[in-house]
């Protein structure tokens, strides 16, 4: 697995918008916000071609025009990482213009975003062999004052960071809006992550996943090398993170059917699921639990849930190919990269 360099003091951060760009209410004013946020913190600032775009259907700009950002932004040397504008409808329609055999040559760079960015940070632990972050988008970084969550991103990115853990708090509603575009994480709800069948786990391997709504679309395209990916790790075994954002209770039961009889979980030494954007939701006697727990219950793997990922902020930063350990005790999720 190669691992980018980390952020240096003065370094500089390159935005893209190979999903979602920054043109429009709150998210434009808390971009913008967090550019000032960066300069002051000493570093410097690089915009891709298509950070105000928004021409594009569910992307920013067109497939081709989206893929070639991230392709030369990426392989040149004007950024140190990259961090994603935001997420997105339709980035699955970027991915045949990404140039993977170029970005693989490429000196690797860390790149960060989450949901839709799903189709580029785990086909690049899963195509490239290069780790990425799923975690927080740009426009996040200029809320006041920064959630904890923003800065153990920070911190993953600069190496200053090697472990995080949940946060006491979540968001249910979120305070963000066109008035209130620097509003912080409303967070309100407590946050109560559970472990089956046990109350307590310890597990090591590879964090591989994302957005379930992403990763569904992927299963069997020219794209799905989750099979080369478990066979190159299998000493390692797999520890995946999923998480929704569309997908109802029934949808992500479908969806992991779909991984599980696919193959993708055959190296599975757990699972980490993060609160879907249907939290609480049931249909026919099925909620967001028995919906994940009936399906993936026959690999006898430890499966967490309700954790700090995804469309619920806050997020823990998840390594995607990252060799991490994962404990879960006394309500507490704590993942520790060993950077290997």
């Amino acid at each position: 697995m190669r691992y980018p360099k980390f952020l240096k003091d003065g370094g500089t951060i390159g935005f893209v918008a190979p999903a979602f760009g920054c043109d429009s209410e709150p998210y434009k004013t808390a971009f913008e916000n967090s550019l000032g946020k960066w300069q002051k913190m000493g570093y410097k600032t690089h915009l891709g071609p298509n950070v105000y775009e928004g021409s594009g259907i569910g992307i920013s700009a067109t497939p081709e025009k989206c893929g070639e950002e991230l392709n030369n932004e990426y392989c040149l040397g004007d950024s140190d990482i990259l961090i994603s504008c935001g997420g997105g409808e339709l980035m699955c329609e970027v991915i045949p213009y990404m140039d993977f055999e170029k970005m693989s040559m490429a000196e690797p760079k860390w790149f960060m975003g989450y949901s839709d960015n799903t189709n580029f940070t785990f086909l690049s632990a899963t195509i490239m062999d290069t780790a990425a972050i799923y975690g927080p988008c740009a426009a996040a970084f200029g809320m006041e004052p920064w959630h904890k969550s923003l800065k153990d991103a920070l911190g993953i990115l600069t190496g200053k960071t090697d472990t995080v853990k949940n946060y006491d708090l979540w968001e249910k509603e979120s305070l963000k809006d066109e008035e209130h575009p620097l509003a912080p994480y409303n967070v309100t709800e407590k946050t109560e992550v559970k472990c089956f069948p046990d109350d307590l786990c310890v597990m090591g391997g590879r964090l591989l996943g994302g957005c379930l709504d992403s990763l569904a679309n992927l299963v069997g395209t020219k794209y799905d090398k989750v099979r080369d990916f478990n066979n190159r790790y299998y000493k390692d075994g797999v520890i995946w993170f999923l998480e929704a954002c569309d997908l109802n209770v029934m949808s992500i039961r479908r969806a992991l059917f779909q991984l599980r009889e696919a193959g993708w979980f055959d190296e599975a030494k757990g699972f980490i699921i993060g609160r879907p954007l249907c939290f609480g939701e049931e249909a026919f006697g099925l909620n967001q639990y028995n919906a994940v727990t009936d399906i993936l219950e026959g690999l006898n793997v430890p499966i967490i849930m309700d954790a700090d990922i995804g469309h619920l902020a806050p997020m823990m930063p998840i390594i995607c190919g990252g060799s991490a350990k994962v404990a879960f005790s006394g309500g507490t999720l704590s993942i520790t990269y060993t950077f290997e």
